[in-house]
């Protein structure tokens, strides 16, 4: 993932970020669910995978629905394997954006990834986005092209601090559960 670039044309404290991390998937088993977050926070992108903020509730949620122990926060294979082992696919709605910090609401200049082209290799049937803003930007600029509606669930974000993890669990659980293999 290349690092921050010029902003010029950009209010104080924006950066650009680009390319994001490529999706995780079985390419010989596809994938009956998709999971999309919006871009990598600063956080991933200095760990170099998928929601690495080390208070983010994203893989320890997903073992626990998997019945499994979670990965540790750097074993970045177990994590791939979690996915690939419960024929999921992951990945961002953006390729690149200008962004303040980690905060989705200040994302500009959207570059989207060609999420259609991957639900289609991979016979996608159901796409989740983790967050509002995942799936404001999944329904702007994807959703035409997959015409697959996006079931939206909480943010595991820290900034989410609303959601206990067993309330997380309550609406992750039923939403992703009939799709874990």
């Amino acid at each position: 993932m290349s690092g921050a670039l010029p902003v010029e044309g950009l209010p104080a404290g924006y950066t650009r970020v680009g390319p994001g991390f490529a999706p995780v998937f079985d390419e010989n088993a596809g994938a009956g669910a998709l999971i999309l977050g919006s871009f990598p926070s600063p956080k991933s992108r200095e760990q170099g995978f998928y929601y690495g903020h080390p208070q983010n509730r994203f893989w320890p949620l997903l073992a626990a629905l998997c019945g499994e122990p979670a990965p540790d926060r750097g074993d970045i294979a177990a994590k791939r394997a979690l996915i690939l082992r419960h024929y999921l696919a992951l990945w961002d709605v953006l390729e690149r954006c200008a962004i303040r910090g980690a905060s989705d609401a200040s994302i500009r200049e959207a570059v989207p990834n060609d999420v259609a082209a991957l639900v289609r290799r991979l016979g996608v049937r159901t796409v989740f986005c983790g967050g509002a803003a995942a799936g404001r930007l999944y329904a702007r600029y994807i959703e035409p092209d997959t015409r697959l509606p996006a079931v939206v669930l909480p943010s595991t974000s820290p900034a989410n601090a609303a959601w206990s993890f067993a309330r997380l669990q309550s609406v992750w659980g039923p939403a992703l559960g009939p799709w874990l293999g």
